[in-house]
């Protein structure tokens, strides 16, 4: 997948950052805290913008997080993607062809060690590491995996950002609207 030298990926958490985001010149952005009944709506209204949503399903409050609701959201939503922490979900993902992003929570080296186990079995087409200030990690990963990679959470600069494209990073995630500016 081509972010089109996207190098920071809005993380739309309500409809004002939907609003904001609608108004900038991002293509992509993903969808967190979205209640079941709203994920139709807010994904077609996105798209009717030119926007190409990535949808954090196990953050849909009202929908299990397994292979069946990934199935229904691909065949009924149609994002542009699913981000996940569960394995069977990205599979999933990748075998109905949509762009699969693997989320990873960095917080101790046997979570990192069983991490890599999971990405050898679900072969995603990028992971995202949380949290997203780790540039050794974002380096030690995309080597290991030769996956590329987006960084997520604890970001809070400009520089924390740059730090993580030099490291590696494809793109940051963040739901900081002030940090969106820089990177229109």
């Amino acid at each position: 997948m081509n972010l089109k030298h996207q190098k920071l990926i809005p993380a739309i958490r309500n409809m004002k950052d939907l609003e904001v985001m609608i108004k900038s010149s991002f293509t992509y952005g993903v969808f967190l805290d979205l209640h079941v009944a709203q994920v139709k709506n807010v994904v077609s209204l996105a798209k009717s913008h030119g926007k190409e949503m990535f949808l954090h399903v196990d953050m849909i409050h009202g929908l299990k997080s397994d292979e069946y609701a990934t199935e229904f959201i691909i065949q009924e939503i149609k994002p542009a993607g699913i981000i996940s922490t569960r394995g069977n979900v990205i599979m999933k993902a990748k075998q109905k062809g949509i762009i699969s992003i693997q989320r990873l929570f960095l917080i101790d080296q046997t979570a990192l060690e069983k991490s890599y186990q999971v990405i050898e079995k679900t072969q995603p087409d990028y992971i995202e590491l949380l949290p997203g200030v780790l540039p050794n990690f974002i380096q030690e990963v995309r080597e290991k995996t030769g996956r590329n990679i987006l960084a997520g959470g604890l970001i809070r600069t400009v520089e924390d950002i740059e730090t993580a494209i030099e490291a590696g990073a494809e793109a940051v995630t963040t739901s900081n609207k002030d940090l969106w500016k820089y990177f229109k």
